[in-house]
């Protein structure tokens, strides 16, 4: 677990890093563009694994970790391990806000499960 904890700040800080200093089609791109790794079904770690691993790495964090910064992360993770992950960013009107979450398989997995019902997806990636 320690292991999944410290790959999941690497991924914060990687994603700050994009973030900060490129733009945000960058983050896109990089997120999109990442295929899932090819693992066989008897070795994936569970998603619920993963996304705990990124859950303590924000904690450990230096910073507030936002959700733009922490979707990206955990949908990386879980592809590298094998999860057909994709980050959505949402918004809704009244009043108005944005958020970002990943989905497998159409089920959200790093947050409350009526987020997609709150916001309006926009992208996927």
């Amino acid at each position: 677990m320690k292991r999944l904890v410290f790959e999941s700040w690497l991924l914060l800080l990687y994603f700050e890093w994009i973030l900060r200093f490129r733009a945000f089609n960058a983050l896109h791109r990089i997120v999109g563009g990442e295929a899932v790794r090819a693992i066989a079904s008897t070795r994936l770690i569970p998603k619920e694994k993963l996304c705990e691993a990124m859950d303590l790495a924000c904690v450990f964090y230096f910073k507030r970790v936002l959700c733009l910064q922490r979707s990206a992360a955990t949908a990386r993770l879980l592809r590298h391990h094998g999860w057909n992950a994709e980050m959505v960013i949402g918004a809704q009107v009244l009043p108005f806000q944005a958020h970002a979450w990943v989905e497998v398989d159409g089920a959200v997995v790093n947050d409350k499960p009526y987020v997609a019902e709150i916001f309006q997806p926009l992208e996927r990636c």
